[in-house]
């Protein structure tokens, strides 16, 4: 197997990864689960931001490492908007992305939600352009 196949297979099975953590974020952002408190639904979405990161630094890693330029060059937007979104994250006490006592404002929680959609909807794309690319 040569390094590229390996590539997009494990990238593949990240995509699906990263999928479901987008999916998680929309569940536990929206009122379908209403059991929960919201600042709860927050604390569970914050331990799902620092993995989708570092799947997404990985397989950009992967891309470079398999001399991927166009792949890699398709993903680099995505990993720079993942480094400076985590760079300008608000000041807490543990590792994460969104303060919960802030994040209920409604155009923060309307960011977060487009944020997600559109990274959700970048990742779909991307795993049909990997399996079929």
């Amino acid at each position: 197997m040569t390094l590229e196949i390996l590539t997009y297979l494990l990238v593949i099975l990240q995509v699906v990864i990263l999928t479901f953590f987008q999916s998680a974020f929309y569940i536990f952002g929206t009122k379908t689960v209403e059991k929960v408190k919201k600042i709860k639904r927050v604390k569970i979405a914050l331990k799902l931001v620092l993995p989708e990161y570092l799947i997404h630094a990985f397989f950009c890693v992967m891309f470079l490492c398999a001399t991927e330029w166009l792949t890699l060059g398709l993903n680099m937007p995505l990993l720079a908007y993942h480094i400076w979104r985590y760079m300008s994250r608000p000041v807490m006490s543990g590792p994460g992305l969104y303060d919960p006592t802030t994040i209920m404002n409604a155009d923060i929680l309307a960011y977060c939600q487009k944020e997600g959609w559109c990274k959700l909807a970048f990742y779909l794309l991307s795993f049909f352009y990997y399996l079929y690319g």
